[in-house]
């Protein structure tokens, strides 16, 4: 059985809610693998509650079929013969035969599609809410959904019946690269870095990845067969989730070698600007890609805003297994990793080695003391590429260079970040400080204290 790891913030709020005196309506959501499913079910393992998964199939089959595991739960097998025409009423059946000491736990996973089938709902619980369960210190109700979108318009938003009435929400965040980490203790820091750099912060992905196995051995028997768990699985969240995918791989595939502004996807991907601006927001709904533009302070022009593939396993899958898709089924993993992708997978590891370190800069902040309000991100112009930018409140900005490739020289380095640091605008007259960061501990030039060094062993530790 898997561990379960992390999530200790998330099980706080749950069990908060579980003690309270009063009724908890608590919506989950987050985008699909993130392992909403998989906190419910390990909360429930410490408490009764009801658990019922949606699917797409007709709202008389859904009710039914949770008015059978509500029988089984609280032992009552005339529940399962209940005729019940609406959800109002399968859950006031249930909600009235609870005797429990404690709160019933009620949680409706995959809650778009229950909606989709029965567009009522939203308007039922919420009086079955304000009326019956609200005061009565007998219901935790969670609602869990994976687009993103409809949680935060049909749930959440101010058109939703059930507006305000939440009492707490937890939208479930990937894992960072440190909680990351915890799924392959005995990695070394760069197989760390660089699994995190495949799988992101999913925890599927990340399992997908076995403890014993080296990282090459992890990218073959996990990616490079048409029978690896995750070989097809952009395909199929992409499929799942969208229309006209063709389109959309269009896109991706336009992003997975770096970002871009709007004029170059639609010109290597064939998609006219009126179109291109629907499919991007569409996968910006999704949180697969970002928006990025040069920071300075100022109000960034339109003109300058890139697309970034902002999801780790569409970046490294549309840039190293949809193009070799025919060559791994003909010349198998080990061949096409050696032939197609150890060549090039370095590069690739920089730049993601860039977003790992734009990651790691808060916590680098608190470690320094640094108490005031910053902002992170890049900086481009035509003569310069500055990889992390800090806006920090207390008048400095921090300009980075990341380097993941062994240094021969850190004075050269320096000299490049120092002559780049001339082109930054720095329109707040702030004060500038220079970082560097390297996979590997360099032995710093001396006469340099203006310079700070950070290493991946330093951006593993512990805070401390």
């Amino acid at each position: 059985m898997n561990e379960f790891i992390g999530r200790k913030r998330e099980l706080a709020v749950l069990e908060s809610a579980f003690h309270a005196p009063e009724s908890s309506l608590i919506p989950i959501y987050g985008r699909r693998r993130v392992g909403k499913s998989e906190l419910i079910l390990h909360f429930l393992r410490d408490h009764r509650g009801l658990y019922y998964l949606g699917k797409q199939a007709q709202a008389g089959l859904q009710i039914k079929e949770f008015l059978t595991v509500s029988s089984e739960l609280l032992s009552e097998p005339l529940l399962a013969m209940i005729s019940a025409k609406s959800w109002k009423a399968a859950l006031t059946a249930v909600v009235e035969r609870w005797h429990g000491p404690e709160k019933l736990i009620i949680a409706m996973d995959e809650f778009q599609w229950i909606v989709g089938a029965s567009p009522e709902l939203p308007s039922e619980l919420q009086d079955l809410w304000d009326r019956r369960w609200k005061n009565s210190g007998k219901v935790i109700l969670i609602l869990c959904g994976s687009y993103i979108g409809f949680m935060e318009r049909e749930l959440l938003g101010s058109k939703s019946p059930l507006f305000g009435r939440r009492t707490a929400q937890i939208h479930l965040q990937p894992f960072g690269y440190r909680e990351a980490r915890l799924f392959h203790p005995g990695y070394s820091l760069t197989d760390s870095a660089r699994t995190y750099f495949v799988c992101g912060g999913i925890p599927l992905y990340l399992r997908a990845f076995s403890p014993d196995h080296s990282f090459e051995m992890n990218v073959q028997g996990s990616l490079l067969s048409e029978f690896a768990p995750l070989f097809r699985e952009p395909d199929f969240l992409l499929r799942e989730e969208l229309r006209d995918v063709k389109n959309y791989y269009a896109i991706l595939m336009a992003l997975s070698s770096g970002s871009a502004p709007s004029r170059d996807i639609a010109r290597q991907s064939g998609i006219g600007d009126r179109s291109l601006s629907y499919y991007l927001n569409q996968l910006i709904e999704l949180r697969y890609l970002r928006r990025r533009y040069p920071m300075t302070g100022a109000r960034p022009a339109a003109r300058h805003v890139r697309f970034v593939l902002d999801d780790a396993l569409l970046r490294f899958w549309f840039r190293w297994i949809y193009p070799n898709m025919s060559s791994i089924m003909h010349l198998g993993a080990e061949k096409v990793f050696a032939a197609r992708i150890q060549p090039g997978i370095e590069s690739y590891f920089g730049q993601c080695f860039e977003s790992l370190c734009r990651e790691a800069l808060p916590a680098i902040y608190r470690c320094e003391g640094v108490t005031a309000a910053f902002e992170i991100g890049e900086y481009w112009n035509k003569d310069a590429q500055i990889d992390i930018v800090g806006l920090r409140d207390d008048g400095w900005t921090d300009l980075g260079e990341c380097k993941w490739g062994s240094i021969r020289s850190p004075q050269t380095i320096v000299d490049e970040l120092s002559a780049k640091r001339t082109k930054y605008p720095n329109p707040r007259n702030a004060t500038i400080a220079l970082r560097i960061f390297t996979r590997d501990p360099v032995k710093k030039p001396a006469g340099l204290p203006g310079v700070r060094w950070h290493d991946l062993g330093e951006l593993y530790a512990d805070e401390r």
